[in-house]
C-alpha cells in the first residue's frame, strides 16, 4: 500500500477567499460596505466592484463573517502581527553553578558573584551540588550550602525552588527579583 503525501508547495490558506466560501448566506462587514446579511454570489460581487477580495473572517458565527478587504495586504498584516507577538515573548535563560560539597569560601564568593551578574541580567539560576562517589553521605553540606547561597543572595533573587535531591545532584532554583531591560 503505497503512502499518500500532501502535494508539495501548496500551503492550506487558513481563511477562505472569494470563491471557497462554502456557505449560502454571509454576514458582509468592511469599509465602503453596508453591513448586513447577503448571499455569497453578491459578496464576491460587492467586493469585485470595489477591486477587493471577499474574506471568511469568522467561519463559525452564525452566519459566517466575511470583509471586503485586500487578501494580500490582510495575509502581511497578520503576519506581522505574529512576528511582533513572538519578539514580545520572553525568552527565559536558565544560567547553571556547580557546586561540590567541600566548596571554599574564596570559590564561593567567585561563583556567588557570578549569580548576582546573571540575575541583575534577568536570567534564572539553577545552583547545585555535585556529589561524586562517596560524598553523597554528606548531603547535609550540600544543602547547607545550597541554603547559604540562597540567603547570600536574598536582595536580588526569590527562591523557586527549595534544595532537593535527584540522584548524586541536589538542586537549588533562583528567579530574579526585578528584571532590568
Amino acid at each position: 500500500m503505497r503512502r499518500r503525501y500532501p502535494p508539495r508547495g501548496r500551503v492550506e490558506e487558513p481563511y477562505k477567499v472569494n470563491g471557497k466560501i462554502t456557505a449560502r448566506e454571509i454576514r458582509l462587514v468592511g469599509e465602503n460596505v453596508t453591513v448586513g446579511i447577503y448571499s455569497v454570489s453578491e459578496g464576491i460581487r460587492i467586493a469585485q466592484d470595489q477591486g477587493l477580495d471577499l474574506v471568511e473572517i469568522s467561519p463559525k458565527a452564525d452566519p459566517p463573517v466575511c470583509k471586503v478587504i485586500d487578501y494580500s495586504k490582510f495575509k502581511y498584516d497578520q503576519k506581522k502581527k505574529q512576528k511582533e507577538i513572538k519578539a514580545k515573548a520572553s525568552k527565559t535563560v536558565i544560567k547553571e553553578i556547580r557546586f561540590g560539597p567541600n566548596t571554599d569560601d574564596h570559590d564561593f564568593n567567585f561563583k556567588l558573584k557570578h549569580a548576582q551578574n546573571f540575575l541583575e541580567d534577568g536570567a534564572k539560576v539553577k545552583a547545585y551540588v555535585q556529589f561524586r562517589g562517596r560524598a553523597i553521605v554528606y548531603k547535609d553540606r550540600g544543602e547547607i550550602l545550597l541554603l547559604k547561597f540562597a540567603q547570600a543572595l536574598e536582595e536580588y533573587a526569590k527562591v523557586e525552588q527549595l534544595p532537593k535531591l535527584e540522584g548524586k545532584r541536589m538542586f537549588l532554583f533562583l528567579a530574579p527579583k526585578v528584571v532590568k531591560k
